[in-house]
């Protein structure tokens, strides 16, 4: 059998869901990739993050982080991110898929409870699969189902998780799921993948957007692929924590570490977000406030899902808006989401002008009278 998996091939293209890789078009406006503040074309962090590399005598690590891979590099941006985000332990990772694998299933052990919302990202839901524990999905930001179920599992160890922003919804976590789980002492893992670098008034993410302080209990992963520029994870605990995880965590035992490059281009990123928040935050006021005259949508962050819900059409609209604006906006079908959306990015790199056009583009489908 030469090509065993045909059926279920010509299965998804029947459904609409068959996807292909597509050479990035440097020709189109980019309102579809998580680089929300532009900052993957910010020459002059590529500048630092190459000099920074350039006085070191290896460009590598060479090594797991445990066998002779953690590097100066490695520390100088884990200390900065604890001191930036208040947390006192600091490890980069692989990417924010490794780094959920993780996370995950080196935290639920057996006789623990994992307490996910539905909508948490896909590796999150494969870490799920992997771990030792009962694992229990509830209802999308469901704060009443979440205190019932800690009460539930009162006598067992509970690690929550859940998402600072959401990648499909562009929701937040509420407050409430954030308190109910230190109010019951549960392990609490916040996946700040699309919410740190876009959120609060320090653009560090969702506990800095709710001013709650971060508790020994806390689990915060980031990604350094999305609004810092680069390539990579971290993940922020307390130092208790962090030990347990660099004694278990099977991505950070077995896995090479993180690029040196791409770490230093995260810590120059982060240096850039601080320095610059306030002129940052502005800019993303102002395509929350276009956005919200223009569609009636609320945006906590720079994701904007428009609901179209058939596979094809969202496929089709999607070439339309290259055709017509010249600009790339984020096809989303199943599995990934329950109803086909048009996932536009308010990136910040998004003339103002542009992206008014692009929504107004929607308005008539969404009932909004422009």
């Amino acid at each position: 059998m030469m090509n065993p998996y045909d059926k279920e091939l010509k299965a998804l293209k029947r459904a609409g869901r068959y996807r292909e890789r597509r050479v990035t078009d440097e020709g189109l406006i980019d309102a579809a990739s998580n680089d929300y503040l532009g900052l993957a074309h910010v020459k002059e962090l590529h500048r630092k993050a190459s000099n920074t590399l350039s006085s070191y005598p290896a460009h590598a690590p060479k090594a797991s982080m445990l066998v002779g891979g953690y590097h100066p590099i490695h520390v100088a941006f884990e200390k900065a991110l604890c001191e930036a985000n208040g947390f006192e332990e600091g490890i980069v990772m692989g990417s924010g898929f490794n780094a959920n694998i993780g996370l995950i299933e080196a935290l639920v052990r057996k006789g623990d409870v994992l307490l996910m919302d539905e909508e948490y990202h896909a590796s999150g839901i494969v870490a799920s699969r992997l771990c030792e524990g009962e694992v229990v999905f509830f209802p999308h930001n469901d704060a009443d189902f979440l205190r019932e179920a800690l009460e539930r599992y009162s006598s067992r160890r509970v690690v929550v998780a859940v998402e600072g922003i959401y990648s499909m919804g562009g929701d937040c976590v509420t407050r409430d799921i954030i308190e109910l789980a230190i109010a019951h002492s549960a392990v609490l893992v916040l996946d700040e993948a699309h919410s740190s670098g876009v959120i609060g008034p320090n653009l560090m993410g969702i506990l800095d957007h709710y001013s709650i302080a971060p508790t020994p209990l806390m689990v915060k992963m980031g990604t350094l692929g999305k609004a810092y520029g680069s390539f990579g994870a971290y993940t922020l605990c307390s130092v208790h924590i962090g030990d347990y995880l660099i004694n278990r965590a099977k991505n950070v035992i077995y896995a090479t570490a993180p690029s040196l490059y791409d770490t230093a281009l995260a810590h120059h990123a982060l240096e850039y977000i601080r320095s610059h928040a306030v002129q940052l935050r502005e800019k993303i006021r102002t395509r929350q406030k276009i956005v919200y005259d223009t569609l009636g949508i609320e945006v906590e962050g720079l994701i904007v899902p428009i609901v179209i819900g058939d596979n094809r059409e969202v496929m089709a609209l999607q070439e339309e808006l290259k055709q017509e604006l010249g600009i790339h906006i984020g096809a989303i079908r199943q599995p990934t989401v329950k109803k086909a959306i048009l996932r536009l990015i308010a990136r910040l790199d998004i003339d103002e002008s542009l992206l008014r056009q692009a929504c107004e583009r929607f308005a008539p489908r969404l009932g909004k009278i422009t």
